[in-house]
């Protein structure tokens, strides 16, 4: 979310002279990167497939093993009614390059549980830790009985892992009648600590959705920056901007690396999307933050694409092709709730006007501007004339609803928001209505604050009907501590009178669906430059089914 055109750090030009020499001698010219050949061809130089046969890399016996190799925890994600997706990666030395591990392939042994003390055990089995995917595990479990809680652990030689716990989803057709999720997003590292999932870890959700800066590419310093550690020093190479393959593995595993983001992912299963700050701030589709070329920029995003697939619990018709990656995906709960979970990055309209709070003119308002891309909308539009679902629920990065910076009629609008894709909003609330969507619920990160909007048909004229409601969860850390009241409250209050609460505090939001009434509630600490502040609720919201619109709870 940061303005554009912000951020150079030291090491960036060596790391982009080696990504140009990379795209020069594949003889990658833009017309030529930009062809499927041209992305494959990069694949192979960048991000290398696991070979199969003689060609595939050597088999380590996981009992060489003499450091745990489990350092970074477990997770899961995308619970189906019949099927749990678990992940871990192994790196007995995870600030090294290489995990600690030579280049070669483990088996990694996992087992699937109806109890804690893994008495009652359903499933066994064992996946490959691949080098060509950092040896990262993506353990896809079928078979299972739908909306039931398990828990997992992985094995390798004598190393256990922790416990994570996970569930299904209901079976499809089920009259479930409540669902409890988290949205969480932007998580700096060097903002602060992780003080909000130590919380997380032990609210009783059914799943957490982390709607996107999960990573960010900026340096860190060897004190942590904003952690201010006195206890340990961090590694130089992190304290330079992410770029080559090498660099984003590494930074994920330093954020891995904290024990409340560990206890978070162990206590319940994610579903993730991403924003910007995985690759680079602001990028819009094939464009950059900065002025470099495209082929640069594509090999980057390549690296970028595929460490989140590596290190994310997500299944494999996401793994990326090159600088490609099918994020956007729908998930079910029964009856009760779907999700249609976007990706605003990937396929958007470069910003208008050049980024940042902008006055709205014809550049923004072109009807030929996109958020999500053809595809992307019709698919979103095609899955609510399909759903039967009582509550449609879209999360997804960057403010929905029209957010106007003063109450006056110099106004500005933010361009990285949908507010500079005002035609992709008319069209997707189009086929919201269109398809006869009583209950739609945007879900929302980006802003660093939580906010609480009313979707308007009109969001020039307060008067118009409401259509939904836009929950925005704010950040994790990003932006250090905030604050309950920030100094441009009282403005964005009173300009836009469909924005019913804001709160600058880092957090996360609780949101429970039910058959009559969804309820929203607003969890923030005190501070994150200092750990183990205390949780509290800063403010609940409900929007009646049939009836949207939030009020105070």
């Amino acid at each position: 979310m940061t303005s554009a055109h912000a951020h150079r750090t030291p090491g960036r030009q060596a790391h982009s002279a080696e990504l140009r020499a990379a795209a020069q001698r594949l003889g990658l010219g833009r017309r030529r990167f930009l062809t499927v050949t041209g992305a494959a061809a990069a694949l192979a130089f960048a991000v290398e497939l696991p070979a199969a046969g003689a060609a595939s890399a050597a088999e380590l016996d996981p009992r060489k093993i003499r450091e745990d190799p489990f350092t970074l925890g477990v997770a899961s994600g995308d619970p189906l009614p019949d099927s749990v997706l678990l992940w871990t990666r192994l790196a007995p030395r995870p600030y090294e390059a290489s995990n600690g591990l030579p280049r070669a392939r483990v088996q990694v042994r996992w087992e699937l549980a109806r109890d804690e003390r893994f008495r009652r055990v359903v499933r066994r089995g064992s996946a490959t830790a691949h080098p060509e995917f950092d040896h990262s595990v993506h353990a896809e479990v079928r078979g299972l009985d739908p909306d039931r809680v398990f828990y997992y652990r992985f094995r390798a030689g004598a190393w256990t892992s922790p416990v994570g716990r996970t569930r299904t989803a209901p079976a499809p057709g089920a009259d479930n009648r409540s669902l409890r999720l988290a949205a969480v997003s932007c998580q700096a590292y060097h903002d602060g600590y992780y003080t909000a999932y130590g919380h997380l870890a032990h609210e009783d959700v059914d799943a957490v959705f982390h709607l996107g800066d999960y990573l960010y590419e900026y340096a860190v310093t060897a004190t942590g920056g904003a952690r201010a550690y006195t206890d340990r020093r961090l590694p130089a190479h992190f304290n330079r901007e992410t770029v080559t393959l090498e660099d984003y593995r590494l930074r994920y595993a330093l954020y891995k690396s904290d024990p409340d983001l560990r206890a978070a992912h162990a206590a319940h299963p994610f579903v993730v999307t991403w924003d910007d700050h995985e690759t680079e701030n602001n990028y819009a589709g094939d464009t950059p933050e900065n002025d470099v070329p495209p082929e640069e920029f594509l090999l980057r995003r390549a690296a970028a694409y595929r460490a989140y697939w590596e290190n994310q619990p997500l299944r494999t018709p996401q793994r990326p092709t090159g600088p490609d990656m099918r994020l956007y995906r729908r998930l079910r709960f029964g009856r009760l709730a779907q999700f249609d979970i976007l990706d605003t990055r990937q396929y958007r309209s470069d910003q208008a006007y050049g980024d940042g709070w902008q006055k709205p003119g014809p550049e923004s308002e072109d009807p030929s501007r996109t958020m999500t891309g053809a595809a992307q909308e019709r698919w979103l539009i095609d899955g609510w004339h399909a759903s039967r679902a009582r509550w449609n629920v879209v999360p997804q990065q960057v403010t929905f609803a029209q957010r106007r910076d003063v109450p006056t009629d110099a106004f500005k609008l933010s361009m990285d928001a949908w507010d500079g894709y005002p035609a992709s909003r008319r069209r997707v609330l189009a086929g919201a209505e269109a398809a006869g969507i009583a209950n739609l619920m945007v879900l929302t990160g980006d802003v660093h604050v939580g906010y609480g909007f009313d979707l308007k048909k009109d969001f020039d004229d307060p008067s118009s009907r409401t259509v939904g409601t836009e929950i925005v969860a704010t950040s994790v850390t990003s932006g250090k501590d905030g604050s309950d009241t920030p100094s441009n409250w009282n403005n964005q209050m009173r300009a836009n009178p469909h924005m019913k609460f804001y709160n600058g505090r880092r957090g996360y939001v609780l949101v429970t669906l039910g058959t009559e009434h969804a309820r929203a509630d607003y969890r923030t600490v005190s501070a994150v430059t200092t750990p183990g502040a205390p949780v509290r609720t800063a403010g609940s919201f409900v929007t009646e089914a049939g009836n949207p619109g939030l009020t105070p709870a």
